[in-house]
């Protein structure tokens, strides 16, 4: 008897979360509709992708989506999770749609992301430390030429060849733009993390620099 009790309270549970698990599933179908839009995969084999046509079919899936708020068939919170999701749609419109002329060009940045999350990793077993604000401050964007050079025996060979046939004159020309970007990218990293520091430091040179006697 206590055993059937315990089975009709699991049961009424699941019966009261059945509604909203529903709307769940119907809000989360509104995002994995979008997402299928904007990565192509409908488009059939051999077809050619850009951003007027994609565009095209993301505006059109957007107006079907807007009718539901009037069709009476969403209940109070998917009205307003469906309004609030029409805006964040709308906002970004001009933004989701931009990579499909270009061939090749990656849609998100997810490629990006794991190479970055792949340079810290390296970056820790190295020196144990977690953050590398450091490191990038000392080397810049040469961190990642380094690990994409140093990714194959090809890309390897590869360098040593451009690099034997590289100019002095740029190389010079090359190393003084490499500089300069990290010097901004210090100065940034300063004025945001260390700012009384910095503003203090360049008090300093200012005053230094204002005491030197002119030259006759």
């Amino acid at each position: 008897m206590q055993k059937l009790t315990r089975l009709k309270t699991i049961v009424g549970e699941r019966v009261a979360w059945a509604e909203p698990l529903r709307q769940v599933k119907r809000m989360r179908q509104w995002v994995l509709d979008g997402e299928h839009i904007l990565d192509g995969s409908w488009a059939k084999s051999g077809e050619s992708l850009s951003n007027e046509k994609v565009g095209r079919r993301f505006d059109r899936w957007r107006k079907t989506l807007a009718r539901c708020l009037c069709d009476g068939t969403l209940s109070e919170l998917e009205q307003e999770c469906l309004t609030q999701f029409l805006q964040v749609l709308s906002n970004q419109r001009s933004h989701l749609v931009q990579c499909y002329d270009r061939e090749a060009f990656p849609r998100t940045n997810n490629e990006l992301e794991r190479s970055i999350r792949s340079l810290k990793t390296q970056y820790r077993r190295i020196s144990g430390r977690k953050n590398w604000n450091s490191y990038l401050l000392r080397y810049g964007r040469c961190v990642a030429y380094a690990a994409w050079w140093e990714q194959d025996a090809d890309r390897q060979c590869q360098l040593v060849e451009r690099a034997s046939r590289l100019d002095r004159a740029r190389w010079r020309e090359f190393r003084r733009e490499s500089k300069a970007a990290q010097r901004e990218q210090l100065k940034r990293f300063r004025f945001r993390h260390k700012r009384e520091a910095y503003l203090a430091s360049l008090e300093q040179r200012w005053a230094t620099a204002a005491s030197t006697s002119l030259l006759p």
